[in-house]
């Protein structure tokens, strides 16, 4: 691709990589830096691209995997509600969202790839440089693990009961 389409590319994808950043680390200002520095890291190489959304995408899971190997010291919270009460469709989603944050970096992946952005086996595979087999196996023990990690909710509770 000629550096010319380089700024219609970020303006068109940005927010779906946002998206995905966001995902792949937990916090919206952490978002925007891994995606500037996988933006800048890419934009040498722009002429030479065939797939640069794919690229960009493997840049920012690399450059996460030496941040997730260092201990989190960040507490993610809940966003505050306008009014008080009880929702557990925000309760729901934090709790799933800790459990992905436990999972080892290339099975999170693999589940944000997988089925937050709805990748095919194939794809997610040429995205991490892994083979299919290792998709595959990464998706079924990662939501194995978020299974044992979020206990499937009660009727009571899916019904809205307390």
């Amino acid at each position: 691709m000629p550096d010319d389409d380089f700024e219609a590319f970020v303006q068109q994808r940005y927010t779906a990589l946002l998206r995905t950043a966001y995902l792949l680390c937990g916090s919206r200002d952490r978002a925007e830096d891994l995606l500037q520095n996988a933006l800048a890291a890419a934009l040498p190489k722009w002429r030479r691209m065939d797939h640069p959304e794919a690229y960009l995408r493997r840049i920012m899971i690399n450059q996460l995997a030496n941040v997730w190997r260092r201990p989190i010291r960040e507490i993610v919270t809940a966003v505050l509600p306008d009014r008080p009460g009880h929702d557990p469709a925000i309760e729901d989603r934090d709790e799933l969202w800790s459990a992905l944050r436990r999972l080892p970096v290339r099975m999170r992946a693999v589940l944000v790839l997988r089925y937050w952005e709805d990748r095919s086996e194939q794809e997610t595979a040429q995205i991490l440089g892994v083979s299919v087999g290792t998709v595959k196996s990464h998706a079924s023990r990662g939501l194995d693990r978020l299974r044992e990690l979020v206990p499937e909710p009660s009727m009571a509770t899916r019904n809205g009961e307390n």
